[in-house]
């Protein structure tokens, strides 16, 4: 592989060093408020609150004047996240024209996905974010609307997930010609598309947990066919690029199942929700990739003769990455 791509690469692990470890386990998760009524004008509150470097967000629900508490609220500690339920009552015309805000919104990158499922069955979706703190209920919203919040939020959640990214640079190290890298993504697409959409759907479960922590021995593994690339040694992924991609694609998309599964989907519109978040997914994921290869053009253009030291950050600055996260996560059980 070429010095300056090389380079590239440990710029991008210094990045992800310094800062990979707390945006991916803290605030690249959205907060997710649900609300769903039960009887007239009464609603089961759901709130779950991200954990930021090990302690509850500073996210406070605010209601109008006619929303009070029936029941006071009982704590659930879960991993990497607290949630609050409670029974609220709300004036006669129920939620439809209350104003809900989110209190300290502003002063953090976590979004909120706020539900609402009214006693008819049906539901409405909301993407808050920090500039846009409040949304007045309005009822359900239209399927273009659903679409596009699940679209942003799949961006959002590959291009906070440093270990998915990751083991997407690792690949990109590893396979030599453009034909074959497309191929290579290709394949890995196909199969976390197929574990995400099954384990969303409920065809398929395995605990969160033990998936994180076998993904980062995934970039462990690759960690080490770079090695052995770069000393000249027989490596299966440089053979079969696609195949490795592939199998390990299938245990990243349980990863992807995952952090959907804390955000919910809309009951009424699964199967879009479900497409979207995915297309959200693969747009961050070319956008990454395209990233690189202009950087690495770029830097070809720039200078040829990077020095030799240069070879061997990446190989050992992915391994060690990806140890960490593997003792983080262990521990963690």
């Amino acid at each position: 592989m070429q010095p300056y791509l090389r380079l590239l690469a440990a710029l991008a692990l210094v990045i992800v060093s310094m800062y990979g470890n707390e945006a991916f386990a803290d605030d690249s998760e959205p907060a997710y408020l649900e609300l769903r009524e039960t009887t007239a004008n009464r609603y089961n509150l759901s709130w779950r609150v991200p954990l930021i470097s090990g302690r509850r967000a500073q996210l406070e629900l605010q209601f109008g004047e006619h929303v009070r508490n029936l029941t006071e609220p009982v704590l659930q500690q879960l991993p990497g996240s607290v949630v609050e339920r409670r029974l609220i009552e709300t004036g006669v015309n129920g939620l439809v024209g209350e104003r809900i805000e989110i209190l300290g919104l502003q002063v953090t990158n976590i979004d909120v996905i706020v539900r609402v499922e009214f006693a008819n069955g049906v539901s409405s979706t909301e993407l808050l974010k920090p500039a846009q703190r409040w949304l007045i209920v309005e009822g359900p919203r239209s399927s273009e609307q659903v679409a596009w919040d699940y679209t942003v939020l799949g961006v959002e959640h590959i291009l906070a997930g440093f270990d998915h990214l990751l083991f997407v640079l690792a690949l990109v190290l590893i396979v030599s010609s453009a034909r074959r890298l497309l191929i290579t993504i290709t394949a890995f697409t196909i199969a976390h598309s197929i574990t995400l959409a099954a384990a969303t759907l409920g065809l398929v479960a395995a605990p969160r947990p033990p998936v994180e922590a076998v993904i980062a021995l995934s970039i462990m593994f690759l960690a080490n066919e770079l090695v052995k690339i770069t000393r000249g040694l027989p490596s299966l992924t440089a053979r079969h690029p696609w195949v490795v991609a592939f199998g390990f694609g299938l245990l990243h998309g349980m990863g992807f199942a995952g952090a959907l599964s804390e955000i919910g989907l809309p009951q009424h519109e699964i199967p879009l929700a479900l497409l979207m978040f995915n297309v959200g997914v693969e747009a961050g994921q070319v956008t990454f990739v395209a990233g690189i290869l202009l950087l690495i053009y770029a830097l070809k253009r720039l200078r040829k003769d990077w020095p030799a030291w240069s070879t061997y950050l990446p190989t050992y600055g992915i391994g060690s990455m990806a140890a960490f996260w593997f003792v983080e996560r262990l521990t963690g059980f």
